[in-house]
């Protein structure tokens, strides 16, 4: 039911842009559409129900074949920290290309997670305004780009209890890695 309340207002959103669009004598860019972004959000917004997924279904998930761990944080805060074996491709850098080069089989599971999954650990994963998360703004994208096995981390998770096994990118000193992770993810190959 909050899936077709959600379908509902975004389509009142598209309709009251159009007409405030009408109203304003404004040029429009062929390279920007809010009206089919409101759309494809809302699409999403339903898609997405069935598509979040506890931290033991995350878990299983990512020891499929072919399976992706995507961060799309900024390359600064997964360099900090971030899932064993996730790649990285920062919001911002997410295109045709990048998406053709990074995730070239639009069938392939690929999970997502971001700043406002984890607890105790605010450099790496600052919270966002909960309607400001990345993983709304990355499965909005994905869907748009024609993925449709992008599974999220549902919950909020103490990282220091999490079973996720996190790793800087790049050597930290002892005392700052996490010392509670317990199973390792891995980039799943064919």
């Amino acid at each position: 039911m909050p899936s077709r309340i959600v379908l509902s207002a975004a389509l009142a959103l598209v309709a009251s842009w159009g007409a405030l669009a009408a109203e304003r004598p404004v040029r429009a860019n062929p390279a920007i559409d809010m009206p089919r972004f409101l759309q494809v959000a809302a699409e999403a917004a339903e898609y997405r129900e069935a598509h979040r997924v506890s931290e033991d279904e995350f878990i299983r998930l990512s020891r499929l074949p072919g399976t992706v761990v995507l961060d799309a944080r900024s390359r600064e805060k997964y360099d900090l920290l971030h899932v064993k074996g996730a790649l990285n491709l920062s919001f911002p850098d997410i295109s045709l290309d990048s998406l053709a080069g990074a995730l070239p089989d639009k069938n392939a599971v690929i999970l997502i997670y971001c700043n406002n999954n984890f607890l105790n650990a605010p450099g790496a994963f600052p919270s966002k305004l909960p309607s400001a998360s990345l993983n709304i703004s990355t499965y909005i994208a994905l869907y748009d780009y024609g993925y449709r096995n992008v599974y999220e981390l549902a919950p909020l998770i103490d990282i220091d209890s999490s079973r996720l096994e996190f790793e800087p990118a790049l050597p930290a000193p002892l005392s700052d890695r996490p010392e509670s992770a317990s199973i390792v993810l891995y980039r799943a190959v064919d």
